[in-house]
């Protein structure tokens, strides 16, 4: 697989600060894939995120979006055209009193044509199944739809990776659960390159790879069965593992011989099901 953004050898401090909150980095994130970044607070996430697209600069090393340098100034707009971020509060990311033009902000500031600012708007709404609320006011949303609002404005500028930093950690579930489907289906139906930050072990559980950041460096790097079947070290590392994980755990510890490496829900009920003569 082709390689979107690479660090290598990256380290970052904050101004005024001796402390690395990133230490020695390399990593890389190939095209089509969907990554889950996990840490305890403080390990480097968020600012791992800012640095994939330039937000951030690193101290030393090199961050790299398709060969192209974050510290070349002459590159940075077509970076950030690649690359799209969303944050944790979706009311810091809206900016119009009308969903449509908050969506269609980022491509005029692009300066496309209106023609292609409409298709792009367009595509965006439909693929957050936000038809309905087009022309609505932001404040009249839910967290989770003013978040898919959030997703369908760097949608429309139709870049190639979107990295999302804790993207539901403001949500109640029900908004959780419908802000995953949409980046599920960004990623299995439209093939665009997502990066998660999360610190929910169940949405981590559905990425095709995760890392663990600890003191500023990939501690774990694996598909999550590889990850999550490690519990004590994700323990140590001051994490846990997704609650079907813990209960396939839990039932082959009282003596039930279940498969302890299901990551999701409908592992465990198939795994369940095969050790239970199938009631479940």
């Amino acid at each position: 697989m082709n390689n979107l953004i690479t660090l290598q050898n990256v380290s970052f401090s904050y101004p005024g600060h001796d402390k690395k909150v990133l230490d020695s980095v390399s990593l890389d994130i190939h095209e089509g894939e969907f990554l889950a970044v996990l840490g305890y607070n403080g390990s480097g996430k968020s600012t791992l995120a800012k640095l994939m697209n330039g937000i951030l600069l690193p101290s030393s090393g090199t961050v790299f979006v398709e060969g192209l340098d974050t510290k070349d100034e002459n590159s940075i707009v077509e970076i950030r055209k690649k690359i799209g971020m969303v944050f944790q509060n979706p009311d810091n990311q809206i900016v119009a009193t009308i969903v449509e033009e908050d969506i269609a902000f980022a491509a005029e500031n692009l300066a496309y044509e209106p023609d292609e600012i409409e298709r792009r708007v367009t595509n965006a709404i439909t693929a957050v199944g936000l038809e309905k609320h087009r022309f609505d006011a932001p404040y009249k949303l839910s967290g989770g739809q003013k978040q898919r609002v959030a997703i369908a404005g760097i949608l429309a500028m139709e870049p190639k990776c979107i990295v999302l930093d804790e993207p539901t950690a403001m949500l109640d579930p029900v908004g959780r659960m419908l802000v995953m489907k949409v980046i599920k289906r960004l990623h299995d139906e439209q093939g665009i390159t997502v990066v998660l930050i999360t610190h929910f072990m169940e949405e981590a559980a559905q990425a095709d790879r995760v890392i663990v950041l600890s003191d500023g460096s990939v501690c774990e790097d694996g598909t999550p069965t590889e990850i999550f079947s490690k519990r004590s070290r994700m323990l140590e590392l001051g994490l846990d593992v997704p609650v079907s994980t813990q209960m396939a755990s839990l039932l082959s510890e009282y003596g039930m011989p279940i498969d302890r490496n299901v990551i999701t829900p409908e592992q465990f009920l198939i795994a369940f099901s095969k050790v239970s003569g199938g009631k479940s």
